[in-house]
Formats: structure tokens, C-alpha cells, sequence
């Protein structure tokens, strides 16, 4: 409608100022009848002595046709030129920036979800009802004026409520989003100002990748390498796009006829544009070139790391490759640090949980596991812990694969098995400096358990990682891999698992009755309980913080074993899983689900967000 709308006006202005800039038609008196005296001549005058079919001249001089004054008294204008020119210019500018910028509006809102709908309706009314005032009114100032305000004003109220929405690097019509545009413009046409690092690209978004060798370190050859590559602009506008909608994961997959792309955002896979297969395998070498990947190895896993700066703080990308059916699978993980949790109250733990929590980890010795699947937020929780603990008074050693977030005071070591060295070797070398806690990113073999429980009876704080369903059955990982249950009873502190659940959205949530049989089965009350809250079911509008998904962020579902005298005689007995469940009952634990169950009492998750990741 806009379009038919945008078409309609041009053909209307464009009519109007054809009509009035044609001459007047010429009019030829019949024989014996005066010549009418208000057409102007469409020659100029003559000397006296004209003949039957010739215009007299205007009686007293005044008077004249078009926008042209006379030559002088009885001298009339030329006929014609009833519009001014450099008056109607500003009303076509006014009308194409409506169209212009209508067009951005209409985009913009659709993609940032921002009430598109309401804006588009608001932008069509301003523009029509500028228009209007442009054409009507009779002060050529006061037309323009009124135009532009009614045009101006709503595009106002859009961009504040837009830039209310993103990040400072997103907004529009800042001084510095002003200065940037300035400075492409300017290089657009060959004018550069500052120096090669400081002027941004001509065009695309705030970001510049930075490449990285197999060792970590900055490789500036590989990043301006790719900057004249095919599909340089889709790459960046792709990383950017994931970091604005907070994405964690970025997957490209190939298939027949074009490149796939979804990104994972709070733990749920959400598909995105495409790209065809030449931009999408350009992309994919681009990010290879920057991670020291080799190009022409298509089939053969391969992982890499690179970086970008974006918004003035730098953001690390986590890159492994992956032959398919189709060609090679990119997956990206995001490891932006500013999205991190580095609190342990940030954590979203009960009052009792968090005192318990900080009580063990404020031990001088012991073994701290955190367990759970991959993306249960294991890392974030010992990265909390650690941020805990004093990092003047004691030495905190960290040996990760690979070191995801960046901490001040901490000495992080970074595992290479391409060189030989292993998390074993590495808790080998670190015991000799004298650490007074130590993280080991994930315990995997026999050896690494060994020594970390070794590091742990030997007065150390050991903090570490494993791959397991829930807190009991953690403790039987640990034994398959060979330890023995007199060592791990002697050395185990506790053992938290985890999962991360989506929180719903405190703008558009919506409450609903539960079902009493629910309830009866979640040993809850009916009495008591009045509502629970969930995803709009029939949203009437998108809504603008959470952009129409229920959710935005996550909270933590833990589940604490606390190991006391008691459950050590049990784990060095081999006693059966239920006999360590029970007796974990009776020392208060609560299972998963029934922390969760708390969640969804609070209004901070959903039930089938509960069930979702708590089995």
C-alpha cells in the first residue's frame, strides 16, 4: 500500500508541475471581435500599429503571468513557470526522505520486532498528512515547516524507542553514530580521516574481526587478508547480528543449494537467513583463515579460535569444523564475556543454597565437582566460585581447554594435545607453584581424576567439571574412571549439579490457573497456590524486550550433594546409589525438580520450560 501509495503522489506531483509549467493555449479571436485582454502575449509586445489578431498590451503594466517579472512598466512576463523551483525542490526532498525513511522504518521494526505493525501505520499517516500540508498551505514556510514536523516528529519517537532496544553501538542519530556516518561517507569518495586503524569500513556494522595462529596469538596478515574477500560484509553482518540478539552458538550447514544458519539463543537453535552456497562457502573460509585453519581440508575435523572488536570491548569466537554429506559444517561458539555471570549471587540460587555453597567453597581443602550436560552452565558456576574467593590472598591456578573468560589475578593455563600437553601434565607442573585453589576445566581420564583428588586430600582447594546426569550419579563417574572410593570419600567436598532454564519474560508474561492434578502429583497445595505464569498464548502485539519468544536469559536449576562423615563411610563401602540418595534426603538435598518447582512458584520460569531441561 505504501508503494501504490509512494507511486500515486510522484505521478500526481509530477502531473501538477507539468500542467502548470505548459504555456497557456493561444486563443485566436473571431473576425469582429475584441481581443481578450486578460491572456498574457505569447510573443513579446510590438510597436504600435498591431493587427486585427495581435494581443494589445496589458492596460497599465502591472500585471504579468508566471513566476517572471516584466521588463519594465507595460512589459508583461513570459507565460509559464507557475511553480518556483527552488520552492518545490525542498517539498520533493521531504517527500522522498518519507519514502526513504519509511522504508527503514518498516525494516527496522520488523527485524528488531519493535511494534512494526503500529510504526508502519504511523509513518504511512505522518507522510500522507506532510504531503498534504506541503501542497495546501499557503505560507511556503509554514507549509514546509508544518510538513516536516509531522513527517519528523513520529520518525523521532521511532528512533528513540528502537535505541531504547539495542546496544549503544546499534543506536541511529547519536553524535557518534553521526561522526561514523560522516566518516564513511567521506571515505566513500576517497576521503579518509584519522589513521588506518582508527577510520571504520566504508560500510557494514561496527565490528572488526581479529585473526589468530594455533598458539592464540594475533595474526594481523590473516585479518586484513580477508577484509577484500568475497562475502567479508555478510560474515561481519552475521557475527553482529548474533551478538545483538544474544546468541551463544552460531551454526553454518551447508546443504544442495544454499548455506543454512541458526544460532542458539538461551540454550533453544532459532533459524535465521540463508545464504547461497558460493557466499556461504566464501564465509565459511573467511572464518577459517582468521581461526589458522587450513582451507583446502574440507572433510577432517579441524577447531581454531579468532576474535572482533565490537562495541569496545573484544569478543572471543570458538570455531570447530566438521565434514558432512553436502561439504563442511562451521560451528561457532560466542564467548562473550560481558553476557557472563561473575557473581555467585548472580548465579539465581535460593538464600540456603548460596550460604551452603559459600560456606564449602571458602574450605582450605576439598574437591568442588559441578556436574551436568554440555551447555548446563558448569564453567559460569566455577568461574562464580572463583570470583568468590580472595584473589590477593591466595594463588588461584586454572588449567582450561580452552580458556573461555579472562580473569585478573588468576594465572590461566591453556591445554594444548596437539603438543602433548594434558590436563595430567599440566596438574603435574601447576602442583610444584604453590596454588592454593586450582580449576581443571573438565576431568576426563583416570589420570587427571587421580591427581585431582591427590591435590585435594594434599591441602588444596581443587574446583573442576564432569560429565554427568545428576550429583549422585557424578560420584560413580569418577569411580568408573578408576579412582579409588577410599580416595574420592576422602577428598570430595560436594557435588553440584545444574541445568539452565529459560526465564520468562517479566514484560509479557501471562498467569493462568494450573491444574489441580498437577499440583497434587508436585505435592503442592491448591490452597496456596493461585497461579503460575507462562508464554503469551495469543499475543496481540510482538513484544519489544523479549521480541516475541516468552524468554530472554536464564537461570540456574542446581541440585547440591553435600557429602558428610556419613555418606564418606558410604562411598568407601561401595554402597548402592539409592542407599547415597537416601541418606543425601536426610541431609536436606532437594532434587532438581523440586528447585525448579520453586522457579515456577516465583514466576521466574515456565512448567514446560521445567520439564523441558529437567528429566
Amino acid at each position: 500500500m505504501l508503494r501504490m501509495l509512494t507511486m500515486a503522489c510522484v505521478v500526481s506531483l509530477g502531473t501538477v508541475a507539468w500542467a502548470q509549467e505548459s504555456a497557456p493555449p493561444q486563443f485566436t479571436p473571431a473576425p469582429g471581435l475584441p481581443a481578450p485582454t486578460n491572456p498574457a502575449p505569447a510573443t513579446p509586445p510590438k510597436a504600435p500599429g498591431l493587427s486585427a489578431t495581435d494581443y494589445p498590451p496589458i492596460p497599465g503594466g502591472d500585471f504579468w503571468r508566471g513566476n517572471r517579472n516584466g521588463l519594465g512598466p507595460g512589459m508583461p512576463g513570459i507565460a509559464g513557470n507557475y511553480i518556483s523551483l527552488w520552492k518545490f525542490f525542498p517539498v520533493l526532498l521531504l517527500f522522498f526522505g518519507w519514502v526513504h525513511y519509511g522504508n527503514w522504518v518498516a525494516e527496522d521494526a520488523a527485524s528488531l520486532k519493535v511494534r512494526p505493525i503500529m510504526w508502519n501505520g504511523i509513518q504511512l499517516g505522518a507522510g500522507v498528512l506532510a504531503i498534504l500540508l506541503a501542497l495546501t498551505v499557503p505560507s511556503f514556510f509554514g507549509s514546509f515547516i508544518g510538513g516536516l514536523l509531522a513527517w519528523g516528529g513520529p520518525l523521532a519517537l521511532y528512533i528513540k524507542e528502537r535505541n531504547d532496544r539495542v546496544p549503544d553501538s546499534g543506536k541511529v542519530m547519536t553524535p557518534d553514530h553521526i561522526k561514523k556516518w560522516t566518516t564513511r561517507q567521506l571515505a566513500r569518495m576517497g576521503i579518509r580521516i584519522g589513521t588506518g586503524k582508527v577510520v571504520e569500513s566504508v560500510v557494514g556494522p561496527p565490528i572488526v574481526f581479529i585473526g589468530k595462529t594455533r598458539t592464540g596469538a594475533k595474526d594481523e596478515k590473516a585479518s586484513r587478508s580477508v577484509e577484500t574477500s568475497k562475502g567479508y560484509m555478510a560474515a561481519r553482518e552475521l557475527v553482529y547480528d548474533a551478538i545483538l540478539r544474544r546468541a551463544t552458538d552460531i551454526h553454518l550447514e551447508p546443504n544442495e543449494d544454499e548455506t543454512s544458519i541458526r544460532i542458539r539463543i538461551d540454550g533453544v537453535m532459532y533459524p535465521t537467513e540463508p545464504f547461497d552456497r558460493p557466499i556461504g562457502d566464501a564465509i565459511t573460509n573467511i572464518f577459517k583463515v582468521l581461526s589458522a585453519m587450513d582451507i583446502t581440508e574440507r572433510r577432517r575435523p579441524q577447531d581454531g579460535s579468532f576474535g572482533a572488536i565490537c562495541e569496545k570491548r573484544e569478543i572471543d569466537f570458538r570455531l570447530a569444523s566438521q565434514g558432512t554429506r553436502h561439504d563442511e559444517k562451521l560451528s561457532i561458539r560466542i564467548l562473550d564475556q560481558s553476557n557472563s555471570v561473575s557473581t555467585l549471587e548472580g548465579l539465581g540460587m535460593r538464600k540456603q543454597l548460596e550460604e551452603k555453597i559459600k560456606e564449602i567453597i571458602n574450605q582450605p581443602h576439598g574437591m568442588f565437582l559441578s556436574c551436568g550436560p554440555t551447555g548446563a552452565g558448569k564453567s559460569t558456576s566455577l568461574y562464580a566460585f572463583l570470583n568468590h574467593i580472595d584473589r590477593y590472598e591466595n594463588n588461584i591456578i586454572t588449567v582450561e581447554d580452552p580458556i573461555e573468560y579472562k580473569m585478573d589475578g588468576v594465572t590461566q593455563i591453556e591445554i594444548n594435545q596437539k603438543s602433548g600437553q594434558s590436563f595430567a601434565q599440566s596438574l603435574k607442573s601447576i602442583l610444584r607453584q604453590d596454588p592454593d585453589v586450582v580449576m581443571i576445566g573438565e576431568i576426563r581420564d583416570e589420570e587427571t581424576a587421580k591427581i585431582a583428588c591427590q591435590a585435594a586430600a594434599t591441602g588444596h582447594m581443587v574446583f573442576s567439571t564432569v560429565h554427568a546426569n545428576d550429583s549422585v550419579s557424578a560420584l560413580f563417574r569418577i569411580l568408573d574412571l578408576g579412582v579409588e572410593p577410599f580416595m574420592l570419600g576422602g577428598s570430595l567436598s560436594a557435588v553440584l549439579a545444574q541445568r539452565l532454564a529459560r526465564r520468562l519474560c517479566p514484560h509479557c508474561k501471562e498467569p493462568y490457573h494450573p491444574n489441580p492434578d498437577f499440583l497434587k502429583k508436585a505435592g503442592l497445595s491448591s490452597d496456596k497456590i493461585k497461579e503460575f505464569y507462562r508464554p503469551p498464548t495469543n499475543p496481540e502485539e510482538t513484544c519489544t524486550h523479549c521480541g516475541g519468544l516468552g524468554y530472554r536469559g536464564r537461570v540456574g536449576v542446581f541440585e547440591l550433594l553435600n557429602i558428610n562423615e556419613r555418606m564418606r563411610d558410604m562411598i568407601r563401602d561401595k554402597a548402592a546409589m539409592s542407599a547415597i540418595k537416601a541418606e543425601a534426603r536426610k541431609d536436606g538435598m532437594l532434587y532438581m525438580k523440586e528447585e525448579g518447582l520453586r522457579l515456577v512458584v516465583r514466576g521466574v520460569t515456565s512448567v514446560d520450560e521445567l520439564l523441558r531441561v529437567v528429566k
